[in-house]
């Protein structure tokens, strides 16, 4: 690999140190890739290996249930669509990225949520346009199967190899020339991140300090067209502090006379800000300096199995609820359901629902949290508190859609005015509708909360869940959750 290096300082006083040049390097042998095609070569390998998971389901099928049983031209199709709304998922999430790429867990992710939608999607179309009768069944649970797996694996494949191109300095790429303002003791590595990408660093030049006159400048500008000219550059990488944007514009400028593109490169604190993503606002360009605890993809993937799994555990526990119905009514006086005006998502109040199970039906501004012995609950009322059962009617309000599954615990509204005074950060818990069941019950934060500390770290609990969520996360709390109910901790 062909390394030169030159230096030229600049002081106020316009004298420049005389250039350096290092020996040139014996070439390594490279892959035939460079390291910015990984993308379109990424995105390009996921669809084949969704054509061949269809192909191969479909002939696998046809060996288990004959001749008949899967016509590969329709796994043809079926693939062409399918890894047209995956691929567009995943491209739109940025997940085809090298850096995204080196994140397995992120990766592994993305794509079981991008997979399970797509095929939600078209299970649904599939029945609403009621052609369930032309498409296998059996050739589509193999396709969803071994699709996963293969991109699963393939995601561990490239991993690994990306890992060792950068390791190993395996990418191919073209000359660079890189102008820094960065002194040698606030080296950010930029040298060493483009040999690793496989560039040829064929020049580095240090830019005057700020302020210096604009003869430095252009001296400087006139010695990298002059070295740029000399060798075959593929591009020109300016690294500096936003900052200097202003004479910087001016350096810029100089340079047009090349054919070569140049990029900028920030440093610096305003350096975090292009980091952010970025969205066309009109004719302004806007920083997503936040972004929201769940994407849309997440949210629609959430909201899939909220409806699913309310809507099945509604008709499968419809004579328990029928029966607790009608046992409520003969135990005591009063309606059957109870509703409790609650704080959620983006603090917006709603109607939860539970069945009674006290004798007075609390619903203003002072609200007195139930105690061990509290001679408010009814008799079927203590029992249906331990057992959890009092709050399964809440299954409605995760069909309704002001609640979730899985979240935090929504409040009472006196209540939780008065824990958003105590407890910093307790308005995040609102980033996410609440839930049925959460992360800070399943540790045994369940019933009330008469102390701060309590609150405090019921609180940690919430916000850890939604700083981590996961769709494995959701199904491990959902598997755990019967079995903290049987243990009744701090249930009464």
């Amino acid at each position: 690999m062909n390394f030169i290096t030159r230096n030229i300082a600049a002081d106020v006083h316009g004298e420049f140190a005389a250039p350096s040049f290092s020996h040139p390097l014996k070439p390594e042998r490279k892959w035939p890739i460079r390291y910015r095609s990984i993308e379109v070569f990424a995105t390009c390998s996921d669809v084949a290996i969704i054509m061949v998971a269809s192909i191969l389901s479909a002939l696998l099928y046809r060996l288990y249930a004959g001749p008949s049983a899967a016509d590969v031209g329709k796994a043809i199709g079926s693939a062409i669509v399918v890894s047209a709304l995956c691929v567009s998922l995943l491209k739109s999430r940025g997940m085809y990225r090298p850096p995204e790429l080196l994140a397995l867990r992120r990766q592994v992710h993305a794509v079981c949520l991008s997979w399970m939608f797509v095929f939600v999607l078209l299970s649904g179309a599939v029945g609403a346009l009621n052609i369930g009768s032309e498409i296998s069944r059996g050739a589509g649970v193999a396709f969803a199967v071994v699709g996963l797996a293969m991109l699963t694996g393939h995601r561990i494949i490239m991993r690994a190899l990306l890992l060792k191109g950068l390791n190993d300095r395996k990418f191919s790429g073209g000359n660079v020339v890189l102008i820094t303002d960065q002194a040698q003791s606030q080296d950010t590595g930029m040298a060493q991140a483009l040999t690793a990408l496989g560039f040829r660093l064929a020049g580095l030049f240090t830019l005057p300090r700020a302020g210096a006159s604009s003869s430095h400048r252009k001296r400087l500008s006139a010695l990298v067209v002059q070295h740029a000219r000399g060798f075959d550059i593929e591009e020109i990488i300016v690294e500096a502090d936003p900052n200097r944007w202003r004479e910087l514009r001016e350096f810029v400028a100089e340079l047009r006379v090349l054919p070569f593109p140049v990029v900028f490169v920030p440093t610096g604190v305003v350096s975090e800000m292009f980091a952010q993503p970025t969205r066309d606002i009109g004719g302004a360009i806007g920083v997503e300096v936040q972004r929201g605890p769940l994407s849309p993809i997440e949210r629609a993937a959430k909201r899939c199995i909220d409806l699913v799994g309310a809507g099945t555990c509604l008709i499968m526990l419809a004579p328990l609820l029928a029966a607790v119905a009608v046992i409520i009514k003969l135990d005591s006086r009063g309606p059957v359901l109870f509703r409790q005006q609650r704080c959620g998502f983006n603090g917006r109040s709603f109607s939860i629902y539970k069945f009674r199970t006290m004798r007075v039906l609390e619903n203003g501004p002072s609200i007195t949290q139930a105690a061990r012995v509290d001679t408010r609950v009814t008799r079927i009322g203590k029992w249906l508190r331990v057992t959890s059962i009092d709050e399964l009617p809440q299954l409605l309000n995760v069909l309704e859609g002001t609640m979730s599954l899985i979240g935090p615990r929504p409040h009472a509204m006196a209540h939780d005015s008065q824990f958003d005074k105590a407890v910093q950060h307790y308005a995040y818990r609102r980033r996410v509708k609440p839930g049925l069941t959460g992360w800070a019950q399943i540790h045994g934060c369940r019933g009330p909360t008469p102390t701060r500390d309590l609150i405090e770290q019921r609180v940690e609990y919430d916000l850890w869940y939604i700083d981590n969520w996961s769709l494995r996360l959701d199904l491990a709390i959902l598997v755990r959750t019967p079995v903290e109910v049987l243990r009744a901790r701090n249930a009464f």
